[in-house]
């Protein structure tokens, strides 16, 4: 498959954003309105990593290379540790080789599986969904099923009062499909990409990673780097996260985690993510 990242060289300050998101999971942009936007505003390359779906790097890298604008291949797979979300920047991979897909397709599974349970038990406590229901939501992304679980009982007219639709979904068994974060790293390595912990500060229910824990992460899971500069992170954890990245040898990434126009992509410079991206086989130029 042709890469529309070959050969490319960049300046130092030229404008990337390494974590982005369309409507092939939980996004809004739509792929074609993405890559416009990034051309209109002169990015140099940009990384779309939508939520466990590593089947669609070549219909990204399609429109990418007829749109000259250079897109790194890349996916967010979900993980859990010490029971909370964890995401991974899976980046760089090859797509001819592309073990990732395999452990995205076992998620998606799972996800189905769990979303077929839900229904099943709503269906039981007299909270019956139309025939075409299911379906339609078997079909959509594993990270988009529970949100559509609960506006499918919304616009059956359930949970609009007490007990909410969200309450109602999450008592019936909804769960999130994740994966070992061992697991997602070791397919990356087999793909030839580079894997790095996205937003670690995040405290939504993610792990928000002090010193300790990462010190604990990275000893039970080879990650290559950390998601350093993230429009979450306070000023002292974006030099946290940094300084622990440059004293264990850890690569840095750079991304707004755009899911829609409202919050858009950040012109991050190039130099920030050097090592990153030549270890991907992207140039980038010495600043004078």
């Amino acid at each position: 498959m042709n890469l529309s990242t070959t050969g490319l060289t960049l300046t130092a300050d030229s404008a990337i954003d390494l974590h982005l998101h369309t409507t092939y999971s939980d996004g809004r942009w739509t792929l074609e309105t993405l890559l416009d936007h990034l051309l209109c505003e002169q990015f140099g390359l940009a990384a779309i990593t939508d939520h466990d779906r590593a089947d669609t790097v070549t219909i990204i890298q399609q429109l990418a290379l007829e749109k000259h604008l250079p897109v790194l291949v890349g996916v967010e797979m979900t993980t859990t540790w010490k029971s909370k979300m964890t995401d991974l920047l899976c980046l760089g991979f090859d797509p001819n080789h592309n073990a990732l897909n395999d452990v995205a397709q076992d998620l998606m599974r799972r996800q189905q599986e769990n979303t077929r349970e839900v229904c099943g038990n709503l269906e039981r406590q007299g909270y019956a969904l139309s025939l075409e229901a299911l379906p339609t939501l078997l079909v959509k992304p594993s990270s988009e099923q529970p949100h559509a679980l609960v506006a499918a009982l919304q616009e059956h007219g359930y949970g609009l009062d007490e007990p909410s639709a969200e309450k109602l979904v999450m008592e019936a068994g909804c769960t999130f499909a994740t994966n070992d974060p061992a697991v997602v790293v070791d397919a990356t390595h087999r793909s030839g990409g580079m894997c790095l912990l996205a937003h670690p500060g995040r405290d939504d229910g993610f792990v928000n990673y002090d010193v300790q824990l990462l010190d604990q992460f990275c000893r039970e899971v080879p990650i290559d780097g950390l998601e350093v500069y993230y429009p979450l992170h306070t000023p002292a954890q974006t030099e946290m996260y940094r300084g622990y990245a440059k004293h264990h040898h850890l690569l840095t990434s750079a991304g707004s985690d755009s899911h829609h126009p409202a919050k858009p992509p950040i012109k991050y410079r190039a130099e920030l993510c050097r090592d990153l991206l030549e270890r991907l086989g992207i140039q980038v130029e010495r600043g004078h």
